[in-house]
């Protein structure tokens, strides 16, 4: 006998939305009657802009990522909140969005993003740790910390790092990799050296056009000839004045899980070239071509593909700057609040890679109506942007709170991820969180 496979009603309205209302809901157009009626009982309250609600929209309160969930797994760490467990092999962790409430991400709100194995800590003196600078450069490098410390000039700056497949669940049909929703980003404070003051010390040829990062973290495998990460950039990005080689975290030395005793840190774009536990820069006359680059890997396609097709990623270019993204701090998806509540004071932090952001807007009535929130300048450049306003509610029952942010050069959050790509980069839609009064 064969076996009818039942799909869920994430996965029925991914298929296809308008059989999912009829299904689900009874609904085939406007939201009424018994179709409301429905749908009210599940959500567990009325629905007061029922009106505006859209056809073949899932509920936010059914349709949100890992942190939908009633029970997501999570990880325990000393000195870390319960992250969302993405995975523990290797081991990474999702911000919940409303953890991310800070001006300055602390380290128990830190998101965590490995590749392979976590190397052992250190049991010498840190100062002693070394980093070689070599390739395309006339004078090669090998310093200690304590010597990078002292020869190059220090700074202090709060940069935003994000993984590059932050808000890779919203893609459908589903890509590989860690089902990220909105939180792998943080904004913490660092302190380090420019690269690009080591660099001109090692004195660059003209051929020098790329680097090559390599770190300590052994492969997942344990293979000792295979690197479990080795990502490069264009030697304009190591040029910026905000690409850093880091030794400390909000005024303490780097935690060992974020990549101790020094990392480097390149801000805006995808999280995976500020390489932990850094040991080498490359220069080179053409593009890095370590584990992690080429193919489909951080890259995303030049002219859309045929989403859930196969691609070898020959017509995809490299990741670079960030999309657009905003996440909501002041209210955690699912929040009840008590019957009565007539505004909300909504709050949260937007961010666009080498952009700056010109605006935050968030509606209520599910996209008909949207208002204006107050954006704060950020503490520097490649910082994130703290957010604030009010919104109104006319009544008890189920609201979405949806934010949107547009970038310096006019580029808004989609309403849908756009650019589908096999390993589910670049994914930067509206975001919705359901919000329950009474």
């Amino acid at each position: 006998m064969t076996r009818k496979t039942e799909r869920s009603i994430q996965e029925l309205y991914r298929d296809d939305p308008e059989r999912g209302d009829a299904l689900a809901w009874g609904r085939r157009g406007a939201l009424k009657g018994a179709a409301l009626a429905s749908m009210g009982g599940a959500l567990g309250a009325a629905i007061p802009f029922a009106g505006q609600m859209p056809g073949g929209l899932l509920p936010a309160l059914f349709s949100r990522p890992a942190a939908a969930q009633s029970t997501p797994a999570v990880f325990v760490m000393d000195g870390k909140a319960e992250l969302i467990l993405q995975g523990d092999r290797p081991l990474v962790g999702e911000t919940p969005e409303h953890m991310l409430d800070e001006a300055v991400t602390s380290f128990r709100y830190f998101f965590v993003r490995n590749n392979g194995q976590i190397p052992a800590a250190l049991t010498t003196d840190p100062d002693a740790w070394r980093l070689t600078i070599d390739g395309e450069v006339n004078t090669p490098l090998n310093l200690t910390l304590g010597e990078l410390r002292a020869r190059f000039p220090q700074v202090t700056r709060q940069l935003q790092m994000e993984c590059g497949g932050n808000g890779r669940a919203f893609f459908a049909p589903q890509t590989r990799g860690n089902q990220w929703g909105n939180g792998a980003i943080s904004n913490a404070e660092w302190t380090g050296v420019r690269l690009r003051d080591v660099l001109a010390a090692a004195g660059l040829k003209p051929s020098a056009l790329f680097t090559g990062h390599f770190g300590a973290d052994p492969h997942l495998s344990g293979a000792t000839d295979r690197a479990a990460i080795s990502r490069g950039m264009p030697l304009s990005k190591a040029m910026d004045e905000d690409t850093l080689i880091v030794f400390a975290m909000n005024g303490a030395p780097i935690p060992h899980i974020h990549g101790a005793p020094i990392r480097l840190l390149v801000p805006g774009w995808p999280g995976s070239l500020s390489q932990k536990w850094l040991t080498r820069i490359q220069l080179r006359d053409k593009p890095h071509d370590g584990a992690g680059m080429g193919g489909t890997s951080y890259r995303v396609p030049v002219r859309p593909i045929i989403p859930g097709s196969n691609n070898n990623g020959a017509d995809f270019t490299d990741m670079t700057s960030m999309p657009v993204r905003s996440i909501l701090s002041s209210h955690a998806h699912g929040t009840r609040l008590p019957a009565g509540t007539r505004s909300l004071d909504v709050r949260g932090a937007a961010w666009a890679g080498d952009l700056t952001v010109r605006a935050v807007d968030v509606s209520v009535d599910f996209g008909a109506s949207w208002s204006a929130m107050q954006v704060a300048a950020p503490a520097n450049r490649h910082a994130w942007q703290r957010w604030q306003g009010r919104v109104a509610l006319p009544a008890d029952g189920y609201y979405e709170i949806w934010y949107r942010a547009t970038d310096s050069a006019g580029q808004m959050q989609p309403h849908a991820a756009a650019n589908w790509n096999p390993q589910g980069y670049g994914a930067n839609p509206i975001s919705r969180a359901a919000v329950l009064i009474g």
